[in-house]
């Protein structure tokens, strides 16, 4: 569901967004990586559709929703949406170009309360700001004062929980991925409006406190690469993504997109998790493809309910 589907202007100019109940139910495990796959018979362009795989690991379990960004070399900054997943909402990351004239922390919040999400899928129930800045302190704490009409949205409270989650893990992802904080230590958000504390953020989120990333947030699926409408040279083509399943199974299908907007099933594989903390719940896989247009879809496999397929994650793409 994209973001036209959940938000409608008010007769008053604000925004509403319309959303089911959000209640959490995603666990605390995070981990995998590792893949096999059957690709289905190969493209009728001439191409050679290769897949390429790597095994799965074992290991302890990490306790975290997610893990924190590391050191990004880039200028491109990690902004986290508001996604639906079957009935509920949770959280994916983008990496965005943003302007260089604020610090980090301040250009990836501004980016995600300001502009529209690559993937049609995802929404921000954010306003953009009059005033906002960021600072950090030395104890791993950021600090994002922001004008009260930020949150100018009319939300339920587990609508209004997650735009703050959004936030908290916009803002700690911008200050990994720019070295600014040291991410062996737990990194804490507060949150002041208009210089003060106390604020009643959406009319649901006493705000003031120091917040940190809650787990259960992120997406159950999550396919990083490729971004939503990236174009990519003809060859190999990389996949990589994360789930919140470790152990179980991911199932992945490429559809090839036609002039006629169709879309016919080209490959499809599957992905084993890796319950190996060290992967930080990453999977990876390589396609061979020709040129075209593609929408790469990623889900989880439920053998109790006769591998149906759940979570499913999706991005289109371009190969030239």
């Amino acid at each position: 569901m994209g973001k036209s589907q959940l938000m409608e202007k008010h007769p008053t100019g604000k925004v509403q967004v319309r959303a089911a109940l959000l209640p959490l139910v995603l666990g605390a495990a995070l981990a995998l990586s590792g893949c096999i796959a059957d690709p289905q018979p190969g493209p009728t362009d001439g191409g050679n559709a290769a897949v390429s795989t790597s095994a799965p690991a074992t290991g302890e379990l990490p306790t975290t929703s997610a893990p924190l960004e590391t050191t990004n070399a880039s200028n491109k900054a990690p902004v986290y949406w508001v996604g639906r997943s079957n009935d509920d909402f949770f959280l994916y990351r983008e990496f965005r170009d943003v302007p260089d004239q604020e610090n980090p922390v301040t250009s990836a919040l501004r980016a995600m309360m300001s502009e529209e999400p690559l993937d049609p899928d995802f929404f921000t129930p954010w306003q953009n700001p009059k005033e906002l800045a960021t600072s950090i302190s030395g104890k791993n704490v950021i600090t994002v004062d922001v004008s009260a009409d930020a949150f100018n949205s009319n939300l339920d409270a587990d609508t209004a929980d997650r735009a703050i989650q959004q936030l908290v893990f916009t803002a700690t992802a911008a200050g990994a991925s720019a070295g600014l904080i040291d991410s062996n230590q737990q990194l804490q958000v507060v949150v002041l409006v208009d210089g003060h504390t106390g604020y009643l953020g959406f009319d649901h989120i006493r705000l003031g406190a120091p917040m940190s990333r809650s787990t259960g947030m992120v997406a159950p699926v999550w396919i990083i690469d490729p971004q939503e409408g990236t174009e990519l040279p003809e060859g190999v083509v990389k996949i990589n993504g994360r789930s919140t399943s470790p152990g179980n199974k991911l199932r992945w299908r490429i559809l090839r997109v036609e002039g006629n907007s169709d879309k016919t099933s080209y490959l499809s594989g599957e992905v084993t998790a890796s319950a190996d903390p060290s992967q930080s719940g990453i999977f990876a896989l390589s396609v061979n493809l020709g040129p075209g247009k593609y929408e790469l879809r990623v889900s989880r496999i439920l053998s109790t309910q006769g591998d149906s397929e759940v979570n499913v994650d999706s991005r289109g793409f371009v190969v030239r």
